[in-house]
């Protein structure tokens, strides 16, 4: 079965992952801007429970990777009947991690951001936020599986209903529960936490109703599933066991990113928040097209397509170039207006733009980086993957140390830790596709 797919074809499938992408990244991004309009130590402090909670979160999205890639081979040879069983024991193997994340965070967690904050306030507005925020993990772990079915099997229209719903439950509750409005409670911080869990929860429902009704259960396995078949969950682990540790490791490095600027004072740990959130607005492009990568690249392979690998990447590395090129160009212009969206506060929004202009310029690069790393793990080589991730990331917190501690240098500089983490991303991943050691790995 031919599988060369047209710029046409990869826009279908990356536009609704775009959407989901989008409104994942809102979620966060809307109780920024509320939040920025509340105080610096609640814009702080959802930062660094955030990206906790992220932290966490990524050890499930990782897994979550891994299934979808399996879910991609298996569609790409048209083997649809083992679909259903991957999807069903993934989100039950989730939920078990869930609860045991779940429990661990709920102990341990007032702990060891103790340890590592300077602030009492922002430990306080940290911990308050993390410990509503947690019970999201049960529905978040059952979502990313849901879109990893979805993504695997290229029907990717429903994510963009599901990113609507979503959006919608929570700009309504962030905009009810953070100032009180409407006759609802004044929470603040917690009440940004309380909206983000319900979005989610409105994610899990709408999922299950959609899919129950409109998927054909039969045709991807779903009605002869054995729930004692452990070799499934076996076979998910085999892929995803090294994204989950990779993931993990990229974003706990980012956590400890943020708490260094954290001992920079509250105001450069508000600043980085915000520049953080354009950051993840204007690169949601690059990763819905990464995400395209990894399962174009997988179903391409399945089908028996392996030359056509080289040319798919460097058509979705342009898309990612010229989309990223268009983003780029209002908030280089116009950088004063985009920060004003997160804050009134003219100290504020002066101390950001150096920041955003160092990630505006990094962009082109993260851009294409991310397609090539992706396509490593697409093939299936998830320890590959793993190992560039680490061998990168050793790079990133020496970097991270010399400017941050050694040199103490500017806000600015330490952001560009950023180019040099992407850059080397892009080294490694570049070597072994071109290499073509991927070729002959089964899965």
């Amino acid at each position: 079965m031919a599988q060369k797919y047209n710029y046409s074809q990869i826009f279908k499938v990356a536009y609704p992952i775009f959407l989901t992408l989008l409104v994942q990244n809102l979620i966060q991004v809307t109780s920024t801007a509320f939040l920025g309009h509340v105080g610096e130590v609640e814009l702080g402090a959802s930062a660094i429970a955030g990206i906790f909670y992220i932290v966490l979160f990524m050890l499930a999205f990782g897994f979550s990777t891994g299934s979808q890639i399996l879910i991609g081979r298996r569609n790409g040879e048209e083997e649809h009947h083992k679909i259903g069983e991957i999807v069903v024991h993934g989100s039950l193997f989730l939920f078990a991690l869930a609860l045991i994340l779940f429990f661990f965070t709920r102990t341990y967690s007032e702990t060891i951001l103790g340890n590592l904050l300077s602030s009492k306030n922002v430990l306080e507005a940290a911990s308050g936020y993390l410990d509503r925020r947690i019970y999201g993990l049960f529905f978040s772990v059952v979502n990313v599986m849901f879109r990893a079915f979805y993504v695997g099997t290229t029907n990717t229209k429903v994510l963009s209903l599901n990113a609507l719903l979503m959006a919608l439950v929570n700009v309504f509750l962030d905009y009810t529960l953070i100032f009180g409005n409407w006759g609802f409670p004044k929470m603040g911080i917690t009440g940004a936490a309380i909206a983000s869990v319900a979005s989610e929860a409105a994610s899990v429902l709408f999922f299950i109703i959609y899919t129950v009704t409109t998927v054909d259960l039969k045709k991807y396995g779903f009605t002869m599933i054995r729930f004692k078949n452990l070799r499934v969950i076996k076979n998910i682990l085999n892929i995803s066991f090294s994204l989950m540790i990779q993931y993990f490791l990229s974003l706990g490095t980012w956590l400890f990113f943020f708490l260094a600027i954290e001992h920079m004072g509250e105001m450069p740990l508000a600043v980085s928040n915000v520049v953080r959130s354009v950051y993840m607005i204007i690169s949601i492009p690059i990763f819905a097209l990464g995400a395209t990568t990894n399962t174009l690249v997988s179903n391409t392979i399945g089908s028996g397509n392996k030359d056509d690998v080289i040319p798919l990447l460097r058509r979705i590395s342009r898309m990612s170039l010229l989309v990223t090129g268009i983003l780029i160009i209002p908030a280089a212009l116009f950088p004063g207006l985009v920060l004003s969206i997160y804050s009134s506060n003219p100290e504020l929004i002066n101390a950001s733009i150096p920041s955003l202009y160092v990630i505006l310029a990094a962009l082109p690069v993260i851009a294409v980086a991310s397609v090539f790393f992706n396509s490593v793990s697409g093939s299936g080589n998830t320890r590959t993957a793993l190992i560039i991730e680490i061998v990168t990331l050793g790079i990133y917190v020496s970097y991270m140390w010399l400017v941050t501690t050694y040199l103490k240098a500017s806000l600015a500089v330490c952001w560009t830790t950023e180019p040099v983490y992407w850059g080397g991303i892009f080294i490694w991943s570049y070597i072994y596709m071109k290499r073509g050691h991927w070729q002959n790995r089964k899965i």
